[in-house]
């Protein structure tokens, strides 16, 4: 259990607590373990849903199939990471998507019926929640607003401004790949790269694999209207 209970303060839902009321914490549910390897489903679309999973170890993706074959990855879940607590409350009773264990993964599954008793016993627990869904949400706002641009230039434009008034730089530190950004817009990596090489020669911005650099602040919202 003490691994567990290290895994778990990596997890914004525990990383408030202390190990001994983790240990408590964890004494109180009904939790269950599941290890997975490398490309091993941990969940498809269609499947029952009603616990949240917590990585402790690897990472897992979420996947969107498509019935041509084609697959989008949605989201990469590392260590710390959550996944079906928007679902779990939702009248949704199945997993959306499919969950990809993408190398070697631990997960912890903690029920709904444990998480409504850990809100309503624990106030620290209850916020950390909360917040967490709070976030989601905002996110998952903020995906629309990027997919609701007709043009890979105007959703490169938006995701550029938003991360240029939270970074504060002309420079925008990138943390997602070329693919993660591309699958972001709904868009194709060969897509996105032309695209990147035409603002380019536009005097838009100027880029490298892990900065985009904004050269004409006004220019870039203009391509917003």
């Amino acid at each position: 259990m003490n691994s567990i209970i290290k895994d778990l303060k990596s997890c914004k839902l525990f990383s408030s607590f202390a190990e001994d009321q983790l240990y408590q914490i964890l004494n109180n549910i009904n939790y269950k373990i599941g290890a997975f390897d490398k490309d091993q489903t941990i969940a498809l679309e269609g499947d029952p849903l009603s616990s949240i999973g917590i990585v402790l170890e690897g990472t897992v993706e979420v996947q969107k199939n498509y019935p041509s074959g084609k697959t989008v990855t949605i989201s990469k879940i590392k260590q710390g990471g959550i996944f079906g607590e928007v679902i779990i409350f939702s009248n949704m009773k199945e997993y959306p998507s499919a969950i990809m264990s993408t190398d070697k993964s631990k997960i912890i599954f903690i029920s709904k019926t444990d998480i409504i008793n850990l809100c309503s016993s624990n106030s620290v627990f209850l916020n950390k929640f909360m917040g967490l869904l709070s976030n989601k949400i905002l996110m998952l706002n903020k995906k629309l607003k990027n997919l609701s641009y007709g043009t890979i230039r105007e959703k490169l434009a938006s995701f550029l401004l938003d991360e240029y008034k939270k970074q504060k730089s002309l420079t925008i530190n990138i943390k997602f790949s070329r693919q993660e950004l591309a699958d972001q817009f709904g868009t194709t990596r060969p897509s996105l790269s032309r695209e990147l090489i035409n603002m380019r020669e536009d005097n838009l911005i100027e880029f490298t694999r892990n900065t985009i650099t904004i050269i004409d602040l006004e220019k870039l919202e203009d391509c917003l209207f």
